[in-house]
């Protein structure tokens, strides 16, 4: 059997959100390969993201400085936020937390991740989130409202997988596999 012959995606301009989840470390691996397929990979992290990857495991994946904070400043007289916004084919917020849903569902711009966010015409640049979460979490009333606002918003929101959770639970809430985000990116990016 022969392998398929993969997308050139070289130049291609990718923002990964990293949120607070312990799913962050498969996040790792989508960095990675998009970036050896010729894609210029950017990465947010917000502080709770920090405690699971470290932002050098990012630097070092992505060839890029990482944001963690909404202060940070890699170029004099960059407002960070907005040039990133303006330079990006697509976004991916992955994992994607009930922290982060509730604070884009309600305009809060507080971490890096939903700062960036908020500067992106969703019109032209789609925003990919993946919600992770434990799956009474995922079933709330107000996480369940917040997917609601943020797809009426021009969120494009992925299915949570079902499975077996760190916590010990089994149900949906699972992040899903690298291999399945970086289709669903490269779909993405090609239909730009």
């Amino acid at each position: 059997m022969t392998a398929q012959p993969q997308a050139d995606l070289t130049g291609r301009r990718v923002l990964i959100g990293v949120t607070g989840g312990i799913a962050a470390y498969k996040t790792a691996t989508v960095v990675s390969r998009l970036s050896q397929r010729g894609c210029d990979v950017r990465v947010a992290m917000t502080e709770a993201a920090t405690k699971f990857v470290t932002p050098l495991t990012f630097e070092a994946l992505s060839g890029n400085p990482v944001v963690t904070g909404v202060w940070d400043h890699h170029d004099p007289g960059d407002v960070q936020h907005v040039n990133l916004a303006d330079r990006v084919d697509l976004a991916l917020v992955a994992p994607c937390t009930m922290d982060c849903l509730a604070r884009l569902a309600h305009g809060h711009t507080s971490d890096p991740i939903t700062l960036i966010l908020s500067a992106i015409d969703r019109a032209k640049t789609p925003v990919l989130l993946s919600p992770s979460m434990n799956s009474v979490m995922l079933a709330q009333p107000s996480t369940q409202r917040n997917l609601a606002q943020l797809r009426e918003d021009g969120y494009q929101i992925l299915d949570a997988e079902s499975g077996w959770q760190a916590c010990r639970h089994v149900g949906p809430g699972r992040m899903p596999e690298p291999e399945t985000l970086i289709e669903v990116v490269v779909e993405a990016l090609l239909k730009r």
